[in-house]
């Protein structure tokens, strides 16, 4: 039954639909539950499913990991792993789940990642296993042939409190090879879960199935659900979600969920109206456009920093660190650039390089630098009802010299006390141009100016380099936190700068890497 409720638009109602996804292959749908409802939650309470864990509800352990499975751009079943305490129930409508209930065979026969995690020892106290599996089954769809350190990357968003990672670790390189693939007479989505990724990129009968599947509960049209006195709208156009967007300015955004969900689950915050980027069509879009890359709202980390990398290669070991593999699937590069944490890695980067910003208000558009998009801690240039559209990274310019750097106290899964990026343009051994950029060393991503202002024009060499260190502490008066105090985000910050002169003067090459 369509229940209507009271719409924006005038004189208009808009039909609140149940929410319908595949889950574990099995069409489901799901009605009066909350906007704010997590999936983890949702399948444990009311789907009984309960294989899927709740460790930390904030998307750091990884025990509640689940597969998300939606069509991409080609048509093609694309597969990422998810934190499902972090993701709201109504984002996944028009998409497939599996859990970890939904891998074995109807014969009991486990999953090739299953079973090598079985063989390899891989399972102490059991808590997080389930969420280890789900992460190796992505890896196992995505990946033909996992090397160790791609396995250590597809699992850096699990944690294992008994800290056996060595037999996970074996498992994942050994689990192309565990059990046999699925028989003709096997169900056609069961078949395709145990074929492993293949080099050629061939289509599975199984995979064609998923994704007729997929297609079938497609929608074309605006999808709006509302329950317990909450409205979830996931509009198809960019005009249809602006309008939204400028009648209901205290909405909240949705995109990723990877900090709307701590709103929910940490801060307990709550909200009536809630606006979902990712059914928009042309949000998930990259486009090569005039010499930028334009990335839309929607458009995951991932995919993002994939993108960037073909020019940026030597921003990939931050784009690595940026956070695990299922919050940079979950998460977009728009949501955190509008989000505008003053620690947010990817501001820092793009500030460097020169990006804008596209913020639209209805039907009025207009473009910013990114640095003036970010005023003082929680205060943006944005007005009422205004949002972020769109991100726009320059293509690269001949000759440009970058780095960037992140100081934490963990390689993966920890917050920067300082992110570091610069980005230098040289006639023979003066400076011509230089921006630089932190995170963590103010209220908001901001440019060090003075430094700036320091170096262009000089000579390239230490002399000068060490008078922008000391010019350093008039661009930023550090707080001191848990992460850091004051003094030692300054001197890193100063020694960052001298690191990269170093880098850049001895001839060692950055840290660069295909993503």
């Amino acid at each position: 039954m369509l229940v209507r409720r009271a719409s924006p638009y005038s004189g208009v109602s808009m039909p609140s639909h149940p929410i319908r996804f595949l889950l574990n292959g099995t069409l489901t749908e799901a009605a009066g539950v909350d906007p704010h409802v997590s999936l983890l939650q949702y399948l444990r309470e009311d789907l009984r499913l309960t294989g899927t864990k709740e460790g930390c509800a904030e998307g750091d352990c990884g025990a509640c990991t689940v597969v998300l499975g939606e069509l991409d751009t080609n048509g093609r079943v694309g597969l990422k792993p998810v934190n499902a305490c972090i993701r709201q129930l109504p984002t996944i409508d028009g998409k497939a789940v599996f859990t970890v209930e939904g891998l074995k065979r109807g014969d009991g026969t486990l999953h090739p990642a299953q079973q090598a995690l079985a063989d390899c020892h891989g399972s102490q106290c059991g808590f997080c296993t389930p969420g280890f599996v789900m992460s190796l089954f992505a890896l196992y769809k995505n990946s033909p042939s996992p090397t160790r350190t791609q396995a250590i990357e597809a699992l850096s968003g699990n944690l294992c409190r008994c800290t056996g990672y060595r037999p996970i670790l074996d498992a994942a390189v050994v689990m192309q090879g565990c059990g046999t693939p699925c028989g003709a007479d096997a169900a056609p989505v069961e078949s395709w879960l145990n074929q492993p990724a293949t080099t050629t990129g061939a289509v599975h009968p199984g995979e064609a199935v998923l994704a007729a599947a997929l297609r079938a509960i497609g929608r074309e049209a605006d999808f709006s659900y509302a329950a317990h006195g909450v409205s979830f709208h996931a509009p198809r156009s960019i005009a249809s979600f602006s309008r939204l967007a400028a009648a209901h300015p205290d909405a909240w955004i949705l995109a990723g969920g990877t900090d709307v969900g701590l709103w929910i689950n940490k801060a307990l915050q709550s909200t009536r109206t809630i606006l979902y980027t990712g059914a928009v069509d042309g949000l998930g879009r990259i486009e090569d456009k005039a010499g930028w890359v334009e990335i839309g709202a929607a458009v995951t980390l991932e995919d993002a920093f994939h993108a960037l990398n073909r020019h940026y290669p030597e921003f990939a070991h931050v784009w690595l660190r940026f956070a695990s593999v299922p919050i940079r699937s979950s998460g977009t590069l728009g949501g955190n650039v509008a989000n505008g944490s003053p620690i947010g890695d990817s501001m820092p980067l793009l500030i460097a390089l020169g990006s804008e910003v596209v913020l639209r208000h209805g039907e009025a558009v207009r473009t910013l630098p990114l640095e003036d998009l970010y005023l003082d801690y929680k205060k943006q240039a944005r007005v009422s009802g205004e949002w972020v559209e769109r991100v726009r990274v320059p293509m690269r310019s001949a000759g440009l010299e970058l780095a960037a750097y992140k100081n934490a106290k963990r390689n993966e899964q920890d917050i920067s006390a300082v992110c570091f990026a610069l980005a230098l343009q040289r006639e023979g051994d003066q400076v011509r141009s230089v921006r630089v950029a932190l995170g963590g060393m103010a209220g908001v991503p901001k440019r060090a100016r003075q430094v700036e202002a320091a170096l262009t024009g000089k000579a390239w060499n230490e002399d000068n380099v060490r008078a922008a260190m000391a010019d350093m502490t008039r661009d930023f008066s550090p707080m001191s936190d848990m992460r850091a105090t004051a003094g030692y985000r300054l001197r890193v910050a100063q020694n960052l700068l001298l690191r990269f002169f170093h880098e850049s003067s001895s001839g060692a090459s950055i840290e660069t890497r295909v993503l």
